[in-house]
């Protein structure tokens, strides 16, 4: 037995845990793209908006003159009036027109569902970790490992979703979008596919049994099964 493999076990867990945990700031907040509007007038205030899986928050800029470069409202991060709403499709009796103008019901309520099994997938691979601690459970390292795998492939599957998204809304006839640009949360889900995925193999690599080292072991040198 390899007298190394608790310590690689807690290695991995660890890094994975960091992956769990930009997993859930990744689904739970709304920064994954950052909207912006054409300015047609300035000294006047326009109306920027970021959005994640659930919500829709839009926030009302005063804009000054700006460069022969910048077109867009702008920045999100300057101070302003901050309004956030959930999406229409999830809490009916809630407006968020102009989200539903511009963008397809069916891309947001796809994203989100993903991001859900990848949530339900990292929670029941922990489960499995943490009951594997206990003597004589490391079988379940490898439905473990399988777990935080498909998590890692949920959640890229949703940022791909969102992207097309994104991507069609800016390029609608109808939306009033002329520039958009990925925030934190995006970045939060894509470092957690990274880390599930690669770790969620690398565990499955150290739970799988270890090969013969050299050419004369046998099944006659394993330890006895009491």
């Amino acid at each position: 037995m390899d007298e190394n493999k608790p310590l690689k076990v807690r290695l991995t867990f660890s890094v994975i845990l960091v992956g769990v945990s930009l997993l859930f700031a990744a689904v739970v907040t709304d920064h994954w793209a950052v909207l912006s509007p054409k300015v047609e007038e300035y000294n006047a205030t326009c109306e920027a908006a970021h959005f994640g899986l659930w919500r829709l928050c839009t926030k009302r800029i005063f804009m000054q003159e700006q460069g022969p470069k910048e077109k867009g409202c702008g920045p999100i991060s300057l101070p302003g009036e901050h309004n956030c709403s959930y999406f229409k499709h999830f809490t009916p009796g809630q407006s968020s027109e102009i989200f539903e103008v511009t963008t397809q019901k069916e891309y947001s309520i796809s994203a989100a569902a993903i991001a859900i099994f990848s949530v339900g997938f990292a929670i029941i691979g922990t489960i499995c970790v943490l009951l594997s601690f206990r003597k004589k459970r490391d079988y379940l390292l490898k439905p473990a490992s399988m777990f935080y795998t498909f998590a890692g492939l949920c959640i890229i599957i949703s940022v791909e979703v969102m992207r097309q998204s994104v991507k069609r809304m800016i390029d609608s006839e109808e939306t009033v979008w002329i520039e958009y640009s990925y925030s934190w949360s995006f970045a939060c889900a894509c470092a957690s596919f990274v880390l599930l995925f690669i770790c969620g193999i690398a565990l499955l690599l150290i739970a799988l049994p270890r090969f013969p080292q050299n050419p004369w072991e046998t099944c006659m040198d394993a330890e006895p099964e009491h």
